[in-house]
């Protein structure tokens, strides 16, 4: 297979890693996947294995341009990571760019790889621009937590502090329940993967999958909660239309393989808000909605194409 321009993209995340190989206009050439392991040497093992089916499937040497996006708090210039608490890395700077370059070297060779680290949420909003076009956008991560990410008239938007768009922390019940950031009733407490499971625990399948299956069904209890659900997410988009007027609002994350109904719901909440404010109206934000491209690895294609993203 010819790889010539193509680059390398791993998503490190707390229960599996996926890894792509893409061509330079963001073609899938190849993907893998493997179970995550934490802790440094894990973690290494897992993208190492990930790498090796990459470079199996390409039949040939990997790409020397890999794009790493992982949680925490990430040093973009040093490629190092820290406060990946799900992923076993702690308080101390881990030198992970280097690391996986290593990985990589030794799966080809000549040439050494040029690894870009890069914030998860981050690298998969990069994704949403890629494969959506959109130059002006907010990409809604709806996983365990609520988090949104900007790219805003083609650059991507990281903030001073590497925490813009942490809207599922923002309070919204000054009564309500402690969060693990230490404030009070936050938005992700109602509008996230773990909100779901809260509202409506499931083993055999994602609690948020049982949430809406009961709500069709008729259960009165899911559809309070499945309504309470998407009141939340609807809220969520109304804080981004209001603070940052994004042209395009891309819903992505776990939650979001479950696809219309989740939009179709949230549609409906936003279009209810607005009935009685003839300003929220104005701004139509239900029209601005859509999902993430379902079937494609959208935080290993922005990994990938990172670089581009400066």
């Amino acid at each position: 297979m010819s790889v010539g321009g193509a680059r390398v993209g791993l998503d490190i995340g707390a229960t599996k890693i996926l890894g792509v190989v893409v061509a330079g206009d963001g073609t899938v050439l190849a993907q893998a996947r493997e179970r995550t392991v934490a802790g440094p040497d894990g973690v290494l093992a897992s993208a190492g294995t990930v790498l090796e089916r990459l470079a199996e499937q390409i039949e040939g040497p990997l790409p020397t341009t890999v794009g790493v996006g992982v949680p925490g708090i990430v040093d973009r210039a040093r490629g190092a990571v820290k406060h990946a608490v799900n992923l076993g890395l702690g308080g101390d700077w881990f030198p992970l760019a280097e690391r996986v370059g290593v990985r990589a070297d030794a799966l080809r060779r000549s040439g050494a790889s040029e690894v870009t680290l890069e914030n998860d949420l981050n690298a998969a909003t990069w994704g949403a621009h890629v494969l959506s076009g959109a130059d002006d956008l907010a990409y809604v991560s709806l996983g365990t937590g609520l988090a949104a990410g900007f790219v805003l008239d083609g650059v991507l938007r990281r903030g001073a502090h590497g925490a813009a768009g942490e809207i599922g922390h923002v309070p919204v019940d000054p009564a309500g329940e402690l969060c693990s950031c230490g404030q009070k009733g936050c938005l992700e407490l109602v509008a996230s993967g773990s909100a779901a499971s809260a509202a409506w625990p499931a083993s055999d399948v994602p609690p948020a999958q049982a949430l809406f299956a009961a709500a069709a069904a008729g259960d009165p209890a899911a559809v309070a909660a499945r309504d309470r659900f998407v009141d939340g997410v609807a809220d969520a988009i109304r804080m981004l239309g209001l603070t940052v007027d994004p042209r395009t609002i891309i819903l992505g994350g776990g939650v979001a393989n479950l696809g219309a109904p989740l939009l179709d719901g949230v549609v409906a909440a936003l279009r209810a808000q607005a009935v009685t404010s003839p300003f929220l109206s104005s701004l139509d934000l239900a029209s601005r909605l859509t999902l993430v491209h379902q079937g494609v690895p959208v935080g290993a294609l922005g990994a990938a194409m990172i670089g581009d993203a400066g």
